[in-house]
């Protein structure tokens, strides 16, 4: 009897250690993200002295190292929409698009195999019947609600991918949604690019209006996603007695 109860007393000691490692790391993102907006860390975001390293780092060692820069910073909460912008600005628009997409999967690759190393296992002997009926419900849509999520952003961009790393969400699903996505936002940011730069430098009422627009389009994204879940789990008990019905 022994021998059969000590493995299962380790495994189940690994899972809540990979749990408390998975929460520790996405606290740790949050307050990364947090910090990169809201803390004196906001002046290492200078938009001149990134695009200077850029240009430096493109020209010295090629856009190889400006992709693994970009994907390096993306992991470490460092705001997309900013990374993407300082890309386009300091590689032109074609060649700064296709840097940032590949940064972009690259970095949600990364995040999304962190989040499947320490969250799916938990996910699947300790989320309980709600969690895995959401984390199903949400790889039947994978490729829709990463194209959701990327068009509107209400949440670090790591920690949603490693979200999706710990759920039923695929891989493939994952990069196409995230290239898909971001498609617009990167074309109308190419478009408009000298008016962004200029509101970040010199804040005035197109600062404020970007900023008003984000904040509507996360708490739009919050109330979407507050109300899918409800749905998810109000239909959940409707679909159990059905099949209990024709069984």
């Amino acid at each position: 009897m022994q021998p059969t109860e000590l493995p299962k007393a380790d495994h189940a000691h690994s899972l809540r250690f990979r749990l408390v490692l998975l929460i520790a790391v996405v606290l740790a993102l949050v307050g990364l993200a947090v910090a990169w907006s809201w803390s004196p860390m906001r002046a290492w975001l200078d938009v001149d002295r990134i695009v200077g390293s850029l240009q430096h780092a493109g020209q010295s060692f090629g856009p190889a190292a400006a992709v693994c820069g970009f994907a390096l910073a993306l992991t470490l909460a460092v705001p997309l929409t900013f990374l993407t912008l300082v890309t386009v600005v300091a590689f032109g628009p074609f060649a700064g698009f296709g840097i940032s997409m590949l940064a972009a999967v690259i970095g949600a690759a990364v995040s999304y195999w962190v989040g499947e190393f320490l969250g799916h296992p938990v996910l699947l002997r300790m989320g309980g019947e709600r969690v895995n009926i959401i984390s199903q419900r949400l790889a039947s849509r994978g490729l829709l609600a990463v194209v959701a999520v990327r068009m509107v952003p209400i949440a670090p961009f790591a920690v949603i991918n490693m979200i999706a790393g710990a759920s039923h969400i695929r891989l493939r699903h994952l990069l196409l949604g995230t290239a898909l996505g971001m498609t617009p936002g990167t074309v109308g940011m190419i478009f408009f690019v000298d008016q962004i730069v200029e509101a970040l430098k010199h804040p005035g009422p197109v600062t404020f209006l970007l900023a008003g627009l984000m904040i509507a389009l996360i708490a739009l994204g919050l109330w979407a996603l507050r109300r899918w879940l409800r749905q998810t789990l109000a239909d959940q008990p409707a679909k159990r007695d059905k099949a209990h019905g024709n069984s």
